[in-house]
């Protein structure tokens, strides 16, 4: 279904809207089908599948350990969270809007922010001030391994 909507904003974007094909898609007063809409959401769901992935690689998982009688530890690798890269990163809680609680992050703490590779107006911080993270109390800020305080 992405593949179909790129190709639709292809066609939107390089020719002239003449009208819309009554049929499948479209009433003959011009008003969307039960299956336009839920074509349209199937690729909502895929833009949003899409999005969750990138997000898994700007901000992994951290490792974490946990044991009785003692605090847990979580920390961050080149392998944290199932996805390979050339940094390690620091931990962080990422909120995300709807979720109940945050969960521990990888961030970068190095280069431009994602998505911004050409930028100079930024201070080298990587995605460490993404406004959705936060410190971990009693964590140095640039720690890769803490111990969750309570």
């Amino acid at each position: 279904m992405l593949i179909l909507q790129d190709w639709l904003w292809f066609y939107e974007k390089n020719y002239v809207f003449v009208g819309k094909l009554i049929g499948r898609f479209y009433e003959e007063n011009g008003d969307p089908t039960p299956a336009l809409l839920l074509a349209e959401a199937t690729v909502a769901q895929g833009v949003s599948e899409g999005d969750r992935k990138q997000q898994r690689q700007q901000f992994p998982a951290c490792n974490s350990e946990w044991s009785s009688g003692s605090p847990g530890r979580f920390w961050c690798s080149q392998q944290s969270g199932g996805v390979s890269r050339d940094w390690t990163g620091v931990p962080r809680k990422l909120y995300q809007p709807g979720g109940k609680k945050p969960r521990c992050v990888c961030v970068r703490t190095t280069g431009p922010p994602t998505g911004q590779t050409g930028s100079t107006g930024h201070g080298d911080r990587g995605d460490l001030d993404n406004p959705s993270l936060q410190e971990y109390t009693g964590c140095p800020p640039l720690a890769n391994s803490c111990i969750l305080q309570d």
